[in-house]
């Protein structure tokens, strides 16, 4: 389930990568949900796969993953490897897995839930779900990234309880390495979770908008931004955006993924 940290990183290494990376957040609606006709997964899954195609990505950080849609991810994105912790004895088991391009090598990586005893199947007080989080580090062409993927509980406690968490846990890495985070939030900008985030330098993707990334099937435009992309340390977005595509009414989800390109400040 875990591995150990290495933690080489310099911001001076030279024959660095220029080349963007480019990130995308989905929560992909769990597919033992029992939303029936034509939002249940079987209809989902082409839908999903044209998004994918559509929109490639060095990273894509899924929320709500049942195994069998972790089954399907990984054989659609051949070009993917991916990290993450499915637990086998629970069938409604959801998962928050990074696929990422196999042209970055995956140094090593860490899952743990968001609560006080982190290492095992657990929860804070006050959440519905154990809620997890699932870290890598990577590199490229002697660039370093450190990638997040995670999913909050409902109330605004739990919520800055775990925000808090996420940031102890990133105190174990060198300051100034460039790390990104994907979520479903279950909050919006301005919230207390997000002003734990913003406190410790980092910007979020779309951060001034109400474009809704939360639809419920309803295709819905404005509304709560609740599925971020945060980036801190030597990243700066060139391309931003929440992508609301449709096909015949029909959506991939009841969430709106989104995607940004980032370029390399250091």
């Amino acid at each position: 389930m875990t591995k150990i940290f290495p933690i080489p990183f310099s911001e001076k290494v030279k024959n660095k990568t220029d080349e963007p990376v480019t990130v995308m957040t989905f929560n992909l609606r769990f597919g033992l949900a029992k939303d029936g006709g034509p939002h249940a997964w079987e209809h989902r899954k082409p839908l999903v796969s044209k998004i994918l195609e559509t929109y490639p990505n060095d990273f894509i950080g899924f929320q709500e993953v049942n195994h069998f849609q972790a089954e399907f991810l990984i054989r659609s994105l051949r070009h993917h490897d991916h990290i993450g912790w499915y637990n086998k004895g629970v069938k409604w088991w959801q998962n928050n897995l990074i696929l990422f391009d196999s042209s970055w090598e995956c140094l090593g990586h860490r899952h743990f839930f968001l609560s006080h005893t982190p290492d095992i199947l657990s929860r804070l007080p006050g959440s519905r779900w154990p809620r997890q989080c699932v870290i890598g580090w990577f590199k490229k062409k002697n660039r370093y990234l450190l990638m997040v993927n995670t999913h909050f509980d409902f109330t605004s406690e739990v919520q800055q309880k775990s925000a808090g968490l996420v940031m102890k846990f990133l105190k174990r890495f060198p300051k100034g390495v460039p790390q990104i985070i994907t979520g479903d939030f279950n909050t919006t900008p301005g919230s207390p979770a997000h002003r734990c985030f913003k406190s410790r330098g980092f910007g979020l993707v779309k951060e001034g908008e109400s474009i809704t990334t939360f639809h419920d099937f309803t295709g819905k435009k404005t509304g709560r931004h609740i599925d971020w992309i945060l980036y801190r340390n030597g990243l700066s977005p060139v391309s931003e955006q929440v992508i609301q595509d449709s096909f015949n009414g029909l959506f991939p989800s009841d969430h709106y993924p989104v995607r940004a390109d980032f370029a390399w400040m250091l």
